[in-house]
C-alpha cells in the first residue's frame, strides 16, 4: 500500500469496504504518518508561523514523504486560515488535513480553506474526559457530547468522506463512555478514530491495554482506521507511539523535533528511526525519506525559533560527534561500534571527531595525518609526546580545540 494516504480512504469507501482497506495496510506492514508540525506543533509558545513559513515547511514535509500534513486550525483566526489556504493551494502529493471543532462554523471555514487542495480531509474533535466536559465544555453531559459529535460528522460528510474524529483527552475519559463515543463517530461516518493522549498521561503498559480494549469494545471498529496522538509530558510519547502500533494503530500523528504544547508531541524523527533501526522488532515501514530528516529539523527550528538540544536524538548536532578517546579509536576502525545509525541515513554529513580534553593521542595523530602532518610513531616519539602535552594543556582551558589550533601546536614543535 505504498503511497496510501488519508484522503484515499474516502475514495476507497466507494469501491470496497473499509475493513479491506485496513487489511491492505496491515498486509503491507505499513503505518501512515500524519505530521502536525503546522497544527499542534505551532501551538508551542513562541513558535507561531506566518503563511509563507507554513508553506516553506509544508514543501519540506512533502519532500520528506509524510502521508498527511495537518496544516492548522483555520477556524481559529484569519491568519491561520490564510496559512492553511496557501498550503492547500501549493502542496499536491500528501493529503492536507485541518483541525475543526464539532461546530458548523469551524467545518465551513475548514472546507473553504481547503477549496484548492488536491487531496484533503477534516479532523474533527471534541473533549470527552470529565475534566474537559466540566471546565472546557460548560458541564456538557455525556449524551450531549455524543449528540454534538454525531451532528458535526454528519454535517461534514456533506463535503467529504475523509473524516477523522478525535476524542480530546481520550486517555482520561471513562472507558465505557469512550467506547460509546467511538462507536457513534464511526456510525456517523468517521473513517478514522483518533486516540489522543492530550496531556501525556499514559505509560506504555496502559497504552497497550487501551488499544486492545478499544478493539474489543467498540463493535464497529473494523470499519475505521485507528490514529494515535501522544504528548510528551512524561517523556514517553515515542515509547507510547511505538507501543500503540504494535497493538493496532494504523496512523501516527507526530511533529518535527517533537515540538508542541508544553513538553511537545511524538518526535517524528525519533519514531521513524526507531522503526527503521529496529526493524528486527517492529517490521513496519513508513513512506518517510529519512535522508531528509536533518534538513527538515533545521528548517523547522529556523522558522519556529525552537532550536533542538545538541544531544537531541537523531537530529542533534552531537548525535554523530564524539570526544572520548576510547570511542574515537573504535569509531576510526569500525563506526558501528558506537553508532547504531549512520549519519547519512538521516542527512547528516559525517561523524564528527571532536578534539577536547577527553581525546587521546591516537585522535591527535589522526587529525594531524588528515592535515598532511605525518609523524612516525617510533622516530618522532618525543615530538609526538610534546605535541600531545601542549594539546592537553590547551584543552584544559577550553571546551573544544579547533583543528587549526592543533596544527599550529604541531608546526611549532616540529
Amino acid at each position: 500500500m505504498n503511497g496510501f494516504t488519508f484522503s484515499t480512504i474516502g475514495e476507497a469507501l466507494k469501491n470496497m469496504a473499509i475493513g479491506a482497506v485496513i487489511e491492505a495496510i496491515r498486509k503491507g506492514q505499513r503505518v501512515l504518518i500524519s505530521d502536525t508540525t503546522l497544527g499542534d506543533g505551532e501551538q508551542a509558545p513562541g513558535s507561531s508561523l506566518n503563511p509563507q513559513q507554513k508553506l516553506a515547511i509544508a514543501k519540506q514535509l512533502d519532500k520528506l514523504g509524510v502521508d498527511t500534513i495537518e496544516a492548522g486550525f483555520p477556524g481559529s483566526s484569519e491568519l491561520e486560515y490564510e496559512g492553511v489556504e496557501l498550503v492547500a493551494k501549493n502542496i499536491k502529493r500528501p493529503t492536507i488535513s485541518v483541525l475543526s471543532r464539532c461546530m458548523k462554523s469551524d467545518i465551513d471555514a475548514a472546507v473553504q480553506s481547503l477549496e484548492k487542495a488536491k487531496n484533503w480531509g477534516l479532523a474533527l474533535f471534541i473533549g470527552t474526559s470529565p475534566k474537559l466536559r466540566q471546565f472546557s465544555l460548560d458541564n456538557k453531559s455525556q449524551d450531549e457530547i455524543i449528540e454534538t459529535l454525531t451532528d458535526a460528522i454528519k454535517y461534514a460528510k456533506k463535503y467529504t468522506d475523509s473524516i477523522a474524529f478525535g476524542a480530546e483527552d481520550a486517555t482520561r475519559t471513562e472507558p465505557e463512555f469512550l467506547y460509546r463515543v467511538y462507536e457513534a463517530a464511526i456510525d456517523s461516518g468517521a473513517v478514522v478514530i483518533g486516540v489522543p493522549d492530550t496531556v501525556g498521561w499514559l505509560i506504555p503498559e496502559e497504552t497497550a491495554s487501551l488499544m486492545e480494549k478499544i478493539k474489543q469494545n467498540v463493535p464497529n471498529i473494523k470499519k475505521a482506521l485507528i490514529g494515535v496522538h501522544f504528548h510528551n509530558d512524561l517523556g514517553l510519547a515515542v515509547a507510547n507511539t511505538l507501543t500503540a502500533i504494535r497493538h493496532g494503530a494504523n496512523i501516527v500523528q507526530c511533529t518535527i523535533n517533537g515540538i508542541g504544547e508544553r513538553a511537545g508531541n511524538t518526535s517524528l524523527e525519533e519514531f521513524v528511526m526507531a522503526l527503521k533501526t529496529r526493524e528486527d522488532v517492529y517490521n513496519i515501514k513508513t513512506n518517510v525519506n529519512t535522508k531528509e530528516l536533518y534538513a527538515t529539523s533545521k528548517l523547522v527550528a529556523e522558522h519556529t525559533g525552537m532550536h533542538v538540544a545538541p544531544n537531541k536524538a537523531v537530529v542533534g548536532d552531537n548525535v554523530f560527534a564524539t570526544e572520548a578517546g576510547m570511542h574515537q579509536v573504535a569509531l576510526l576502525k569500525e563506526r558501528s561500534t558506537y553508532e547504531i545509525i549512520a549519519p547519512e541515513e538521516v542527512g547528516q554529513l559525517d561523524t564528527t571527531l571532536f578534539l577536547g580534553r577527553h581525546s587521546g593521542k591516537h585522535m591527535v595523530l589522526y587529525k594531524l595525518n588528515e592535515a598532511g602532518i605525518k609523524l612516525d610513531d617510533v622516530k618522532d616519539q618525543k615530538k609526538i609526546d610534546l605535541i600531545y602535552q601542549k594539546f592537553k594543556e590547551l584543552a584544559l582551558t577550553k571546551k573544544k580545540v579547533e583543528d587549526e589550533e592543533l596544527i599550529n601546536i604541531a608546526r611549532a614543535v616540529i
